[in-house]
């Protein structure tokens, strides 16, 4: 029998699993799809010879999180490459925000905001790694350069109120910006967007934001295959169905979305934690389209040819008006689209001189809408000609994203709302957001701080009250992944 069972082998749930593995407990993990990965996976979904990351497309938090730092992917095989330009964002008349790996090229090419750009993050990508160290935590113990957290603190009060626009003069700027506050699927004027932006901003110019040669795939290989070298067992196609299954074991560790964990505890949970559950929210959704290209995307303004993601939407106010669409249960006219080109840098993702080009647009919550041509026209608005290049594509809406994972709830890729209480308080008000009332069983998905996104982090967590509680191993978790932070694998 197990020492420890982990459900659900996404990021974190494998993060889990190879910690306790290391620590030298025997691990099982269950998977109720075919293919381990979750959110973290790549398949052919359009043509034979096109791989499509299946969520997950651009890793800034893989190359900047303590946990990944110190699993070290490079050596585990994985090579991350960045874009020369993290990101763009597009204007009408053939202009674009780029935002560069390096922050002084950026702000040069930002006109008279250039400066102000520079104010905004030059101490935060000086000072980036407590910076990650705040954003990555539990949210429950303070960063170690109290500094860090004032700088942070002031630039969300700047950019979560009316003050936001106070710092720029023209339209780039605040655009690139709000391109990437919308990533919380949330009104952007608003501190857990505003954090986003802070943080992700940071590392565009840092680190950048990389894709993984052949797909992301990668990284949940790499993660089950260390997890197998230290005696860890992985069951595909296997779906639990209730919490009893596991019967003595000491530890359950469960990379479930909220409604996941009442789906196979509820008659376990005490009442005031059962409610809890029930009234946490799930926030805006996804619909994903992939598309197989015969060529690279037209893109009129320069620069976005080498980006490896790009924002879709306009202006700033367009990206608000869209987004508050969303948030009311509508879908917008024009949406937010995030796209992700990885033929810029990985040219092993098609056939040669073809591109996969990966895109999801923002919709209500449940929304069974197909948004192809919703999607295709945001492109071809800022790249005329691009519906000629197309050879395929792949749709999911929202309402079938549940389909893929079942954490999904919705096509809520967040696993739930980026509310400022529910960034702070997931899935319930409790210290410790990790262990459920049941004993001996922990919550480690997205719906934990620090929240979503490809880091390990809420497995990290998890694994270490696991250890300490369940199995008085008190060493930090980092060091027993036999490395110390500091290579990023980067190209």
């Amino acid at each position: 029998m197990a020492d420890a069972v982990v459900v659900g082998s996404g990021p974190n749930g494998l993060a889990a699993a190879v910690i306790l593995a290391r620590a030298g407990l025997e691990v099982q993990v269950y998977e109720a799809s075919d293919a381990i990965g979750g959110g973290c996976r790549t398949g052919e979904v359009t043509l034979p010879g096109f791989r499509h990351d299946l969520c997950a497309g651009a890793h800034p938090m893989a190359v900047a999180s303590p946990f990944f730092r110190a699993f070290d992917l490079a050596a585990h095989g994985v090579e991350l490459l960045a874009p020369q330009v993290s990101y763009a964002h597009p204007l009408d008349g053939g202009r674009a925000g780029l935002a560069w790996r390096d922050l002084e090229q950026t702000a040069a090419g930002l006109g008279r905001d250039g400066g102000s750009w520079r104010r905004l993050f030059g101490p935060l990508v000086r000072d980036w790694e407590d910076l990650v160290a705040l954003g990555m935590s539990d949210l429950r113990h303070p960063p170690l350069d109290p500094m860090v957290g004032v700088r942070f603190a002031r630039r969300l009060a700047e950019q979560s109120t009316p003050l936001w626009n106070l710092r720029f003069r023209e339209e780039l700027a605040p655009a690139l910006l709000t391109g990437i506050a919308a990533h919380a699927i949330r009104p952007p004027r608003g501190i857990p967007g505003a954090g986003v932006a802070m943080l992700l901003g940071t590392l565009a110019h840092v680190r950048g934001w990389p894709v993984p040669k052949g797909g992301s795939q990668a990284i949940s290989d790499a993660l089950a295959a260390d997890l197998r070298r230290h005696g860890g067992r992985i069951s595909t196609g296997h779906r639990i169905d209730s919490i009893d299954e596991f019967g003595d074991v000491r530890a359950v560790l469960l990379d479930l979305a909220p409604a996941e964990l009442q789906r196979i505890a509820a008659d376990r949970l005490p009442g005031r934690y059962s409610r809890a559950l029930a009234n946490f929210r799930y926030g805006g959704a996804a619909c994903k389209v992939d598309f197989a290209l015969s060529g690279p995307v037209p893109w009129q303004a320069r620069g976005c040819e080498r980006a490896g993601t790009l924002h879709l939407v306009g202006a700033r106010a367009e990206a608000v008006a869209a987004e508050k669409a969303v948030a009311a249960g509508q879908h917008a006219d024009r949406p937010y689209v995030l796209a992700i080109q990885p033929g810029v840098v990985d040219p092993t993702r098609a056939p040669a001189g073809q591109h996969t080009f990966y895109t999801y647009a923002h919709v209500p919550n449940g929304s069974t809408r197909d948004m192809t041509e919703a999607i295709t026209a945001q492109v071809e608005r800022f790249a005329p000609g691009f519906r000629d290049l197309v050879l395929a594509t792949h749709v999911q809406t929202a309402a079938t994203m549940p389909a893929h994972n079942a954490n999904y709830i919705g096509g809520d890729i967040s696993a739930g709302a980026m509310t400022l209480r529910q960034t702070v308080f997931r899935p319930a008000a409790r210290w410790n957001p990790y262990r459920t009332p049941i004993p001996g069983v922990y919550l480690c998905s997205s719906a934990t701080p620090p929240g979503p996104g490809v880091h390990g982090m809420n497995g990290y967590y998890a694994a270490r009250h696991a250890l300490r509680r369940e199995f008085g191993v008190h060493t930090d978790p980092l060091e027993l992944l036999g490395s110390h932070p500091g290579g990023s694998g980067l190209d």
